[in-house]
């Protein structure tokens, strides 16, 4: 928002949200379904007959990799990123979790990041590099690296990330008497 009176931008006073979406993880999800449906199917539709533990480790490792997979993949389907006065909070798939809450009082200051990509994080999903800090990534394209006061960094990937980081500095500037702009 800008106050063309002033030519400085009006504080953001309502709840911001937003989220990214990657159509590639459904693909994943499936081959999760797939794999779970081929233990399933070992299981009950095979005789047994021709040996207990090689038929019970290909039915277990069907089950646990089709479970892995699946769940792995829709917990990072999409992001879901809140920013309302006091806290910025991501959540994540379906249900939300991982969660991840930060004070906005912890955050020192927020960067529009054109080109997030899984690649330089390690992959996707929820991810942690010593060397560049915490991440939220779903798919390629524009995030949010947040500088925590304790020197650490969060980013995550978000449509309208430029929107986000405006919401999120205008949110971090003191507003009150005596407050400079």
């Amino acid at each position: 928002m800008r106050d063309h009176r002033h030519g400085e931008h009006a504080p953001y006073s309502g709840v911001w949200t937003g989220r990214a979406t990657n159509r590639f993880q459904w693909l994943l999800a499936l081959i999760g379904a797939a794999c779970l449906a081929l233990g399933i199917t070992l299981a009950v539709g095979s005789a047994w007959t021709t040996g207990v533990a090689p038929l019970a480790i290909a039915v277990v490792g069907c089950i646990a990799a089709g479970l892995l997979v699946l769940f792995g993949t829709l917990a990072f389907v999409h992001v879901a990123l809140r920013v309302d006065e006091d806290h910025l909070e991501v959540r994540c798939g379906h249900i939300g979790v991982p969660r991840r809450r930060i004070p906005l009082a912890h955050v020192a200051g927020a960067e529009f990041a054109p080109h997030v990509t899984p690649r330089h994080w390690g992959g996707w999903g929820y991810r942690w590099r010593p060397e560049k800090g915490t991440a939220v990534v779903v798919r390629r394209g524009e995030g949010v690296i947040l500088r925590l006061w304790d020197g650490h960094t969060f980013t995550v990937t978000v449509d309208d990330a430029e929107a986000a980081v405006t919401v999120i500095r205008d949110r971090l500037r003191p507003h009150g008497p005596g407050a400079t702009h």
